[in-house]
């Protein structure tokens, strides 16, 4: 087993190698995933050494001391926080010789064709229909909320293989070229006046066989492994002490004291603990998975994350006053990743009421938080056992 000061020496022969100052930023990322230094936890071959994942902290130390690039991970989140768990689960030898590489380095950025306009929190009753060709799947339907379409190359996308049979058992996953022929993205623009949302459309996209991830029909199960993770990276990413929302608006309350009032501050210190609650208990959440599979623990995790963020910044905006009402920039923007705290007040509390829909609604998540976490009883669902085909649209 691989230890510390294994990885550790391991991370200083890489430094020693490639000097980030004299290196090209991509040759370093490359040669630190040849290493098997990207994510430690990984099998030799595929970025990692097979280490407890715990161990990661040690290499990203090092690294950061010395000064080495990072693989801007916000900008690839879905690739990084979703398809590589599933590919690593469910792919091929093959699948993972060809994708985890680029993915990790951010030559290839992924997004995430779940979501459909009739297929939201009821994600299992999608529509977009996959049928077999030979060696190929034609994949036609519509997907929507997708983060980062205009600037994937991959996409994870989960259709309908088999009208026949019950929503959950029909459905299988596959890995999209998002620059074939027929993937047309489409910009949504937002409250905030940006379009990092898309809805994509598809039309006659031919998806070879050897781009299936799991069995046919099986793609609900696999899907539940991206939907896990998705809400770890979510709900439990690591923050210091005052990172995330919390922290603007706690330098606003140190450094303008005119600003403050009784309530104010009794709001914001009741904020403060529960964001260090939140940011201590997904440090925990990120120990478990040492052992094991996220499980429904992050369905918790990002309720809380979305609650506290909506809080947080509609206190922000009181605090301000007037100052607060304003907004910096309207203009229709592409983003490449969403950053919270690079913006206006304004930004983050428009910004925020996305919070509670994406990577889960509250509302879902409460359910999978109530039966899969307390044990409560499950709500009656009447349709599991009637074919999609036959259910009521």
């Amino acid at each position: 087993m691989t230890d510390a000061a294994e990885l550790l020496s391991r991370t200083r022969e890489l430094l020693a190698a490639h000097p980030p100052a004299a290196t090209d930023r991509l040759d370093f990322l490359k040669a630190r995933f040849d290493a098997g230094l990207a994510w430690v936890h990984y099998p030799e071959g595929l970025g990692g050494l097979g280490a407890p994942r715990s161990l990661q902290v040690v290499v990203d130390a090092e690294l950061e001391a010395a000064g080495a690039p990072d693989n801007d991970s916000r900008r690839n989140g879905i690739g990084l926080g979703m398809a590589a768990p599933t590919i690593l689960k469910y792919g091929t030898e093959e699948q993972k010789q060809r994708y985890l590489r680029p993915l990790w380095i951010g030559e290839e950025v992924w997004c995430q064709l779940f979501s459909e306009p009739g297929a939201g929190s009821d994600l299992a009753a999608l529509g977009t229909r996959a049928v077999r060709d030979g060696d190929e799947w034609v994949v036609s339907g519509q997907k929507v909320w997708t983060s980062g379409a205009h600037n994937a190359r991959w996409a994870i996308l989960i259709a309908r293989t088999d009208p026949n049979v019950p929503k959950h058992a029909g459905i299988t996953y596959f890995i999209c070229d998002m620059t074939d022929p027929g993937v047309d993205v489409r910009p949504l623009r937002q409250i905030t006046g940006e379009a990092e949302f898309n809805e994509v459309f598809l039309t006659d996209v031919r998806i070879p066989d050897s781009r299936r991830l799991g069995e046919i029909g099986d793609g609900w199960r696999v899907a539940q492994t991206t939907l896990n993770n998705e809400r770890v990276a979510i709900g439990g990413m690591r923050l210091p002490r005052e990172g995330g929302m919390i922290g603007p608006v706690a330098k606003t309350w140190r450094e303008r004291p005119g600003l403050r009032t009784h309530d104010l501050h009794q709001r914001l210190l009741k904020l403060w603990v529960e964001s260090e609650v939140g940011r201590l208990t997904a440090e925990r959440l990120r120990q478990q998975l040492v052992a094991g599979q996220p499980g429904p623990e992050g369905a918790g995790m990002k309720l809380a994350f979305a609650r506290l963020n909506q809080e947080i910044s509609g206190l922000e905006v009181e605090l301000r006053g007037a100052e607060g009402l304003l907004y910096d920039d309207w203009t229709m923007r592409r983003p490449e990743l969403v950053d919270f705290t690079g913006r206006d007040a304004g930004y983050r509390y428009l910004r925020a009421k996305g919070n509670s829909i994406e990577g889960g609604t509250s509302e879902v998540l409460l359910n999978i938080v109530a039966e899969r976490v307390l044990g409560l009883p499950a709500e009656p669902r009447t349709d599991k056992d009637v074919a999609w085909k036959d259910l009521a649209r």
